[in-house]
Order: structure tokens, then sequence, then C-alpha cells
């Protein structure tokens, strides 16, 4: 196991360890808790300082809170839920004089996205892990063969050499690590690209009275293409309010915009702004494969994010254990390769990726359409079957419903029958991803038959190539 050491030269000093983490969000302190319990050596390298690690910018919506990995325990987060009633969410489409209310499956909660990143910091410190703080990763360090051997960085302003059996890039959206590493010899996904992405903006706002919708996750379209405002109540008069939109777009005004329905919002007559914050993230089917010699994604930097609610924080908490595991057994049999660290692409691919994947197809169809006419037909759809939809990748509607449906949405049939269409290709996309390979060897022909889906769904959707 590594120990901490200090090289000869004055210049750099030189730190080894079994792993590096660079970031100390969810994933990357998820992994951390989990290598450290196993009694390795692992340091987490955040570029924040202590009082600011864990403040990013969330819409603090908690999905499947009541099903977090063990090795840093819900019971140790439950401080930093706020709100626990919620269970639905609330579609507000003013186009259609529509609200339209989506029961919304599993346990939730919101909660103070800070409050929560210190307790997840926490909870990797308790495991065993350490956390340097303005630590600012500048390279990451290859052999010859190609295997990531460790990182350098700037720590408070000094030189610093990591060297490390495995580098786990937790350092979120865009994550510039991934530009550091030449992949090129192995199946490490490099097709990523900013127009994958969306842009959000947020604000937690105190207002005076309770809000009347203080069990609910408000949505509500701009109008302008694949945009969108949130309301999600901390409290009943503690709101988190944002405004976020898919990066294919023109640049849009986000602030103005948000700012423009606050003020049309009786509710919010009076209220003070708290907190503000900018952040990208990914819209996107998760990594093909989040793996190279030495080197593991996790969490928003390997694309592991609901593509239509933008939720990662329990698929990212999965994911950093799936790669803490996979990494230990990685080192325990002196192999690091990618073929031995494989497994952490397949379960996450089974847990949630696929369906994740089946999603994106959905997140097609908002950029490849008229936006007056998919909120038209959203509006004449079942909450609950909109939810599943929005959920698990796939939903299934009885004739009784089709013929409802059909009748609510007239003047938008040609957008029911794309939608329909959509659907079946998001059915193949997930019934094709169940079938993720189990090695690398197979992963350029299972890529080969996944492209010919996605070449369908362009077709149905009428959306440019994403990928």
């Amino acid at each position: 196991m590594g120990t901490t050491e200090q090289s000869t030269d004055a210049a750099t000093a030189t730190e080894t360890r079994d792993v590096v983490v660079v970031g100390a969000g969810t994933a990357g302190c998820y992994a951390a808790a989990t290598i450290a319990t196993a009694g390795y050596d692992v340091v987490v390298l955040e570029r924040k300082d202590e009082d600011e690690a864990g403040h990013i910018a969330c819409g603090d919506a908690l999905k499947g809170a009541g099903n977090f990995p063990d090795v840093i325990p819900k019971s140790n987060l439950e401080p930093a839920f706020t709100n626990t009633d919620v269970d639905h969410g609330r579609f507000e489409i003013p186009q259609e004089d529509t609200v339209l209310e989506i029961p919304i499956p599993g346990e939730l909660a919101v909660i103070d996205r800070h409050e929560y990143g210190r307790l997840v910091i926490e909870g990797a410190l308790e495991a065993g892990a350490e956390i340097q703080y303005d630590t600012v990763v500048t390279e990451v360090n290859q052999d010859d063969d190609g295997r990531v051997t460790g990182v350098e960085a700037i720590r408070k302003g000094e030189a610093r050499s990591y060297d490390a059996e495995v580098v786990v890039d937790g350092a979120g959206s865009l994550s510039v690590l991934q530009d550091m590493v030449d992949v090129s010899g192995s199946t490490f996904d490099s097709n990523v690209d900013y127009s994958q992405f969306a842009s959000a903006y947020r604000e937690v706002v105190h207002v005076e009275e309770p809000v009347e919708w203080s069990d609910a996750l408000v949505i509500k379209p701009t109008q302008r293409s694949a945009g969108y405002l949130w309301y999600f109540p901390r409290t009943e008069t503690e709101i988190n309010v944002g405004l976020g939109f898919q990066m294919t777009e023109e640049p849009m005004q986000l602030v103005e915009d948000l700012k423009r329905d606050l003020r049309n919002r009786a509710e919010f007559d009076g209220a003070e702004v708290a907190d503000k914050l900018g952040a990208a993230l990914p819209t996107k089917r998760p990594h093909d494969s989040a793996v190279h010699p030495g080197f593991v994604a996790v969490g928003d930097a390997a694309g592991h994010v609901n593509p239509t609610t933008g939720g990662g924080i329990a698929g990212a908490a999965y994911a950093g254990k799936y790669a803490g595991e996979q990494i230990v057994e990685a080192i325990e049999h002196d192999d690091v390769s990618e073929d031995r660290l494989w497994r952490y692409n397949e379960r996450v691919m089974d847990h949630y990726g696929a369906r994740y994947a089946a999603l994106d197809v959905y997140n097609i169809l908002t950029i490849g359409s008229d936006l007056d006419d998919l909120i038209g037909l959203i509006a004449a759809m079942p909450g609950d079957k909109l939810s599943e939809a929005l959920y698990s990748g796939s939903t299934s509607v009885g004739w009784k419903l089709k013929l409802e449906t059909l009748l609510k949405s007239r003047g938008h049939w040609d957008t029911l029958w794309t939608l329909y269409k959509t659907k079946q290709r998001a059915d193949e996309i997930l019934s094709h991803y169940e079938n993720y390979p189990t090695s690398p060897a197979g992963l350029e022909s299972w890529q080969d038959r996944r492209d010919e889906l996605m070449e369908e769904v362009y077709e149905t959707t009428g959306a440019d190539p994403k990928y």
C-alpha cells in the first residue's frame, strides 16, 4: 500500500499514494471512501478551499434519497435534507394554460447542497481518505505504455507531484483531466463535445410567505427552444430557482429570463437572494467506456446524469462505489489494465447507464422538435405515463389512454406520431445497452450497432446528430 513520500527534488514535493482522486464531489468522495475503507491510501485533490468545497450550482433535488451506498451512510447526509415532503412534479405550461401534476417515483428530498457537500467530504474523511484543498491539477502523467501513473498539481501556489496506481477523475462536467490524458490506446470515450451539455444558473431565494407548492418540484418551459425554469422548495420559504438550456442553442440571457419570470410570480414579491451560482451539466448518454489503464472517470465526468431531468447525485454515489470496488480489486491483483477495470463500466450500465442512454433519445427529440407542438402534446399526456417516461426510459400506454391522448392532442398529431416512433427508438436503445459487452474487445462491434440505431433516432426526431 502507498505511503506519503517526499522527493529529494527541492522544487517539487512528491507524494506516493495507492489512489489519487481529483474532485471532492459526490462521486469522488464515494470512490475515496470505498477505497479507504478497504485499507488503501487515497488522497482527494480539491481545487476549492475548505470553506467552499462542496458548494456547487445544483437544483438541490435528490432523487433516490433512501437508497445510497453504505460506505457513506444516508444517516450521515440527512442533516442536509431540508424538505422531505416533496412527492411530485408540477409542470407549468402557460402556452396551454395548463398545470400538469407528475408523480415522482421513489424517495425524494430537496437539500441544502453546500451542507450536503460538506457532509459527503466528512464521510470520506471518516472512512480514512485524506482531502487536500486549494489543489489544482495541471498535468496527468503516463508511462511509455500509456498507463496513467499520477498527476502534477499546484497546491497553495506550490508545485506538487502525486504518484499513484490509479487516478480517479471526479472533476465534474467538462473535466479538463480527460483533455490531458492520451487515451488513443484504449476504448475510453473521447466522443464528448460541448453540445452534449446544458448550461444552468441558479439562485437561492427567501420569500416572505410559505409557497403553496412546497411539496412539488416546479418546472416551466421558457419561450425558447430547449430552455426551462425550475422552482425547487428547500423549505416553505427558501426556494432554489434556476434556468437552464441545451448548449446547442444560441446563447440565452439566462439571468434576465429568470428575473422576468420571478417578477411575474406574486409569491416572490419582496424576495431576497441569498446565493448565486452557474454551472454546466451533462445531458448526454453515459461514456461508452470510462476506464483507461490506471485511470477511471466517475459521476458527471463520465456522463452519469439523467439527461432529461439533470439528476445525478445518486448515480454519482454509485459510480464512486463501483469504481472504488473495482480499483481495489485491480490493485490487489497488481493489474490496473483496462480489462481489469472494465467491470466498473458493466455495473454502471446495468444499474442506470442503459436507462440514461434511452432517456437521451427523448432529449434528442426536444432538440429536433417544434417547441410549441411538443409542449402542446405534453399537456395532453397523462401525468403518470409522462413520469414513467422521464424516470424509467420507457412506458406502456393502453388503448383507452392512447385514444384519450389522441383526442386531447388534436392539432399535434404529427408530433404525437413522432413521439410514438421515438419511444420505439428509445426501447431499441435500451435493449441494446442491456447487452453491453463484457470486455473491451466487444466494444467496437457493440458501438457499430448502437450507432446504426442512433441514425434511426436522428431520422425519426429530425434532430442533428448529437454524437
